[in-house]
């Protein structure tokens, strides 16, 4: 159970402040650095140029060894508000004048006092060194912290030649003037500078965080609150929609909860459809898993009646060879009666019909595989139209060619695809044996992967009740002209290509072949057959396509 919880805007809100007040202390720290070092700079300067004053001031008083004028305008200067101390040291180290009486005549330690030490660090004594190097930071009685300046005073020629007193030439520095001088204003100043850093970070951090609250009350908690009630109404059935989200991440959020809850939608909407139509549906699924039976059974009484149809049809084949080569034998006999010559040929005609019938029950029965190689299909069904069309069945029939200029190749077996079309292109003749019209259109399927030809006709049509059956083996329509057999080998050949063939048909308007084949196919090729069979051979195979195909 949670007592306490910080909402996402205090979290943001402590978050920055804290990361902004973090930030303000190392600024501040680095800043008062810099500023003190600024101002202790400058306080040296001011005492470097103080010193300089003293000395330029009072150098005529020296060279007249008026000493008396040269303490008193060294005890006014002192007077000034800053001036912790001023005194004149000699070279031995002995304080001759000093703002503090008690000093004067005393010894600096020059290895001791801070007065010295910058310059008698070492065994050489400096004589010459830069302001920075001559001033000093220290603490004094009070302990106060003070700056000391330290200023050289050295043996002019004037001072070596002038005619009051008298200092050796030999002797480079005459003493030194120190002066310290209190550093109260630069402690005030940085104080100042520090307590208006922490008041206007204070105020930035509040202004901050109150903008920051404002802002985030409005962009974010505003929103997230929305969409946390819509989620909830969610949970409880309710399909509210999210109105008029922002044009940020959260309204990508927003919007996309609100594809969520459309989603979601539609599929109870779905479920509820299903749950009323569960009977129809079940009733469809029923029908489609009677049709799947139904195939199956049709595929085992196919495979058990082709094994069946290759016995007979072997069986068949050798008399009848025996029938045709007597009758034609006896037919070929100068001693035949001539009455009997036309019976003969008659049974001659009959027992190559016959032959043919055997064929086609051989090649309904002998299932071959096969054997895909790319090829084109347009030069497939330009081969099988020049066997058939100078053919007398086609001499009244007008064939449009309907051709897709960008078909690609495709994987199959060119003989067994150009049998398919030989039999559906002499159907559709004997379809119209008054003429009329055959298109043969061509394209690609690109939502179903696959290519497509059909063979459209203008002929009588087929009658409903026999569409179901069309590819049935040894249905047909043709009488004792037809074996029943064609379109149930081409529906078996495309079957093992991978594709499809359908039927549309009207009475008394015409029929429609589809073929579609997939434009990618396994490759289960056993022997490449890249050329079209020559059609020589084919006709002595075929003995010609005047056989009807059905």
């Amino acid at each position: 159970m949670r007592f306490w919880r910080l909402n996402l805007i205090t979290k943001l809100t402590l978050v920055t402040s804290l990361t902004l007040l973090l930030a303000m202390q190392g600024f501040a720290f680095f800043n008062l650095r810099t500023l003190r070092q600024m101002i202790l700079e400058k306080s040296v300067s001011e005492v470097d140029n103080l010193s300089e004053t003293l000395l330029h001031t009072t150098y005529y008083q020296m060279l007249e060894d008026d000493r008396q004028r040269v303490y008193q305008m060294m005890k006014e200067v002192g007077t000034q508000r800053g001036i912790e101390l001023i005194r004149l040291i000699n070279k031995d180290g002995e304080i001759i004048y000093s703002t503090h009486q008690e000093e004067i005549g005393s010894m600096l330690q020059k290895e001791v006092d801070s007065a010295c030490k910058m310059c008698h660090t070492d065994e050489t004594t400096l004589l010459h060194a830069s302001s920075m190097n001559r001033s000093r930071l220290f603490r004094n009685g009070e302990g106060q912290e003070v700056l000391g300046m330290v200023k050289a005073i050295y043996n002019e020629e004037s001072c070596s030649t002038a005619s009051c007193h008298f200092h050796p030439e030999d002797v480079d520095l005459l003493g030194v003037l120190d002066v310290t001088v209190c550093l109260d204003e630069m402690r005030a100043a940085l104080k100042n500078y520090r307590n208006d850093l922490l008041l206007e970070t204070f105020i930035l951090i509040f202004s901050l965080c109150l903008c920051l609250s404002l802002l985030t009350r409005v962009m974010v908690q505003r929103p997230v609150e929305t969409l946390l009630r819509h989620t909830r109404a969610l949970a409880r059935g309710e399909w509210k929609r999210i109105e008029k989200p922002s044009h940020d991440e959260i309204g990508e959020l927003a919007e996309a909860f609100n594809h969520m809850t459309g989603n979601l939608k539609n599929a109870q909407d779905e479920l509820e459809t299903w749950a009323v139509t569960l009977e129809s549906r079940v009733d469809e699924r029923t029908h489609k898993i009677k049709e799947m039976q139904a195939e199956l059974i049709r595929s085992e009484k196919l495979a058990s009646l082709g094994e069946l149809v290759a016995g007979i049809a072997h069986e068949i084949n050798n008399p009848l060879t025996g029938i045709l080569m007597y009758a034609s034998m006896a037919n070929r006999d100068p001693r035949l009666p001539a009455d009997l010559s036309a019976d003969l040929d008659v049974v001659i005609q009959e027992t190559h019909r016959c032959g043919n019938i055997v064929r086609e029950l051989l090649n309904f029965a002998r299932e071959s595989l096969p054997t895909k190689a790319p090829a084109s299909l347009h030069r497939v069904l330009d081969f099988s139209l020049s066997l058939v069309e100078h053919q007398s069945y086609f001499h009244n029939i007008k064939i449009n060619r309907v051709f897709d200029a960008h078909m690609p190749d495709v994987e199959m077996d060119a003989g067994q695809i150009q049998q398919v079309f030989l039999n559906l292109l002499v159907n559709a003749s004997h379809a119209m044996p008054a003429g009329g019209e055959l298109t043969i259109r061509t394209g690609v399927d690109a939502a179903l992967q696959t290519i497509f030809v059909v063979f459209r006709d203008t002929g009588c049509g087929i009658a409903p009740e026999n569409l179901k059956k069309i590819f049935d083996p040894f249905f047909t329509t043709k009488g004792p002209e037809g074996t029943g057999l064609g379109l149930s080998v081409s529906y078996g050949i495309i079957e093992n290509h991978g594709g499809q063939i359908v039927v549309e048909s009207e009475p008394g308007a015409g029929t429609a072949f589809t073929i579609h084949l997939p434009l990618q196919s396994p490759p289960a090729i056993t022997e490449e057959k890249l050329l079209l069979p020559d059609p020589r051979r084919a006709d002595e195979e075929e003995n010609g396509p005047a056989s009807p195909v059905d």
